[in-house]
């Protein structure tokens, strides 16, 4: 008996194996075209609002708002892909992704126009950044993962929302340097 259930079961390896290729990742819309970030690296989506503005902040940086006794800064992507802001509507959202700066997780929050689903996507299935004609630029993308045969850009969360970025970029604004508040994982 126990040879038949072993053989009717693929080995712990195999399906560690199988469940390691295949990658979830949050789908969104920003100005009619699909992202996506690893599901790893998202935290929560909350409702767009309570945002208090900072003064002398980058362009891409709308505010911050209070999470659970946290500053939580948050980025307009589109405005940090070098795009106008985006006009805010009832799908409108933020996206709470936790990234690395310094040897620390910090938390910081993007806005999108909506968000999508929660999809798989095989390794085999993503094909590495394009090296011209992408709207963004090409750090910011880890690849190009098709779905339903089309593609969809994979964002590098840790570059996109790089918190040494962010304060060069206020510097070159005449702002001051900002500070990333680390927020616990509990």
């Amino acid at each position: 008996m126990n040879a038949l259930v072993q053989a009717n079961h693929p080995p712990a390896s195999a399906v560690a194996t199988a469940t390691a290729e295949r990658t979830q990742y949050l789908t969104f819309m920003l100005g009619g075209e699909t992202f996506a970030i690893g599901i790893l690296a998202i935290k929560e989506i909350i409702e767009y609002g309570n945002l208090t503005e900072v003064p002398m902040m980058p362009q891409c940086i709308r505010g911050v708002i209070n999470l659970r006794g946290a500053v939580v800064p948050v980025m307009d992507l589109s405005a940090r892909f070098g795009k106008t802001a985006r006009e805010v509507t009832k799908r409108t959202c933020i996206v709470i992704v936790e990234i690395e700066a310094h040897g620390e997780q910090q938390v910081v929050g993007m806005v999108v126009d909506a968000v999508n689903a929660v999809v798989e996507i095989a390794a085999s299935e993503i094909e590495p950044p394009p090296t011209f004609g992408a709207k963004i630029p090409s750090d910011f993308i880890e690849g190009m993962g098709k779905i339903n045969g089309r593609f969809v850009i994979l964002l590098n969360a840790n570059r996109v929302l790089s918190a040494d970025e962010m304060d060069a970029l206020a510097r070159a604004d005449g702002g001051e340097q900002m500070t990333v508040t680390t927020v616990s994982a509990a």
